[in-house]
């Protein structure tokens, strides 16, 4: 979702045992950089719904929201402000299937690897490195300090 120059972005780090999975974007504004699945979150979108939804889309698989790294506020190589969810997941189902037009590669990495990339290759690097040391410092927060979107439907019950 974007409103004058600010987009609502969620991600998510997906870990399996000692692995966690990135994605190599094919955008015209990420060519070839590594990231988390993510992406904008939809007008009227649930920002948890959207977060599974994204992950889905680019990568076919099915996440269960177990916890999060935080909020991250920050300037795009777009010049948009950029308002980011991290969550982290774990697979509940499905199998790698990537979306091609977007994502070109997947990869399953050592979480300790993760600190290794050189800036160029990562998406947003502040911000990419910034979840990765939420993670390893364990800065995490539980998934429900998010509440359920409010509907008009919710409000009458």
């Amino acid at each position: 979702m974007s409103q004058e120059g600010i987009v609502l972005v969620a991600s998510v780090s997906i870990f399996n045992e000692t692995e966690g999975l990135i994605i190599k974007e094919n955008k015209p504004t990420a060519f070839n950089k590594w990231n988390f699945p993510g992406g904008r979150i939809e007008y009227g979108e649930d920002i948890l719904y959207s977060a599974q939804r994204e992950v889905k889309e680019e990568t076919g698989l099915d996440v269960k929201l177990i916890g999060t790294t935080g909020v991250y506020n920050f300037f795009s190589s777009t010049s948009n402000q950029v308002i980011l969810f991290h969550f982290i997941g774990e697979v509940t189902g499905g199998s790698i299937n990537l979306e091609e037009d977007e994502i070109s590669e997947s990869k399953w990495i050592r979480v300790s690897d993760l600190v290794k990339f050189k800036n160029e290759d990562l998406r947003e690097p502040e911000v990419f490195k910034q979840i990765i040391n939420n993670l390893f410092k364990k800065n995490l927060y539980p998934i429900n300090m998010y509440n359920e979107q409010i509907t008009n439907e919710s409000l009458l019950n």
